[in-house]
């Protein structure tokens, strides 16, 4: 008895010091984490940036990697990124890839924040004139106004250049002037740090490089078999990105339109009403993301009520033709903040040809209801059909369209549930015949 106690005792010692000796090889394991933007800088995409930065932290990780390959964004999404990668406890290292990526308009503010600037072979970076980004939201701005933010954005991205020791004349013309560089010449013009054909080629090299904090403390960053966490989007993040763009919104939008029209034209259906209540939910959460004209917005609105009016109104097609013109602008200036923003030409036109076979079906069916003989009232009934519910003989009761009516058969005797044919209808009675 005594020797099991003794066994299972070592073996328990055994156990507890293999987990030790597991996570204590764990932690002296560095580990870095990847993060990867591919697309516009918007409010989505910051919330991730900062996710995977917070992670890092917590997780004692020796650095962050973004992957990115960006058209740009915008403005304000921009300058928050950079103020997570400043104020990152963590080095953040931005990484222009794969070949063929490109860091241009927000993006070159973000590679220059980095602590160590990288691009893969064959991408390119600049062309960061706050225009394309959309700096104060307006499609078109005034020259004064123009200059005030081209100088804005000028001096703020001297500053990120000259805080991590790079070319801040070329930093400064990629704004005023839109110049861009491939990844060699952005070396040679010290606007990177290094060139890397792949990530595995990028963590040797960042092995022993030395990157200086906010705090101003020395990090020599130490990547020798380090295990990658690659920390990817959220399937709600990736969702959120998704329809944070500026034709699935508008299409939202469109669905939107079309269901709740729908269910008004056609009330209980109730399928339409719930498609088109989702999708306006969902296109109030793109729009609010994304630099909205609230003119554009008013007139597709305008657009709507015209459409309404049309159905119940019966114009023969002016107010279909006065929608369907404020749909198009609207959606034209639905969107402000460069051409990152703007809605496809091409989608605009499929959703106004759908409205315009729509209504010109709703226009064709009201001129034939106009054009046909009325019959309401008492010369509905007559030459329909009823079933009898008390036997004729010759006055007793018949069934009609869910309503009891009195009723006297002509010839004859007709038993309950016979069909009879009204002949004339004479105040509430109904003459009928044995069908």
């Amino acid at each position: 008895m005594l020797r099991i106690v003794r066994c299972s005792l070592l073996l328990g010692l055994l156990i507890v010091a293999s987990i030790s000796t597991f996570i204590e090889a764990q932690a002296a394991t560095p580990r870095i984490d990847v993060l990867r933007v591919k697309g516009t800088i918007n409010p989505v995409l910051v919330d991730y940036i900062e996710r995977g930065i917070n992670d890092a932290e917590e997780n004692d990780s020796v650095a962050i990697i973004i992957q990115m390959d960006t058209p740009g964004g915008l403005d304000t999404a921009m300058r928050d990124i950079v103020q997570d990668i400043v104020n990152a406890q963590v080095p953040v290292v931005v990484y222009v890839s794969p070949s063929g990526a490109r860091s241009a308009s927000a993006g070159v503010f973000i590679t220059i924040a980095a602590h160590v600037a990288v691009m893969a072979p064959n991408t390119a970076i600049g062309a960061a004139h706050p225009v394309s980004i959309g700096a104060e939201g307006e499609a078109q701005m005034s020259e004064a106004m123009e200059e005030k933010v081209v100088n804005d954005a000028a001096a703020y991205i001297r500053s990120i250049a000259e805080a991590h020791g790079r070319n801040m004349e070329w930093a400064e013309k990629a704004v005023r002037e839109s110049v861009s560089a491939t990844e060699q010449e952005a070396l040679e013009l010290n606007v990177i740090d290094m060139v890397a054909p792949d990530l595995d080629t990028l963590i040797a090299q960042l092995d022993g490089w030395q990157v200086t904090m906010l705090d101003g403390s020395v990090v020599s960053l130490q990547t020798q078999g380090a295990t990658i966490n690659h920390n990817e989007m959220r399937v709600t993040e990736n969702f959120l990105y998704a329809i944070a763009d500026p034709n699935i919104a508008y299409l939202l939008l469109s669905i939107a339109m079309l269901g709740i029209m729908a269910e008004v034209f056609n009330p209980g259906l109730i399928f339409p009403g719930v498609v088109g209540g989702i999708s306006l939910l969902l296109a109030f959460y793109s729009l609010g993301v994304l630099p909205v004209n609230y003119a554009g917005i008013l007139l597709i609105v305008l657009a709507l009520g015209l459409f309404v009016g049309e159905v119940l109104t019966t114009s023969f097609g002016l107010f279909t033709v006065g929608g369907i013109t404020a749909l198009v602008i609207g959606s034209l200036i639905l969107f402000k903040g460069g051409p990152l923003f703007k809605v496809d030409v091409g989608l605009i036109g499929v959703i106004a040809i759908l409205m315009a076979a729509f209504f010109a079906f709703v226009i064709q069916r009201a001129i034939r209801a106009h054009r046909s003989q009325a019959t309401t009232g008492k010369e509905e009934l007559v030459g329909k059909t009823a079933v009898v519910k008390e036997t004729l003989e010759p006055e007793g009761t018949v069934f009609f369209k869910g309503e009891r009516w009195k009723a006297t058969v002509e010839k004859g005797r007709v038993k309950p549930g016979e069909e009879v044919v009204i002949t004339k209808v004479d105040g509430l009675n109904l003459w009928v015949t044995k069908k």
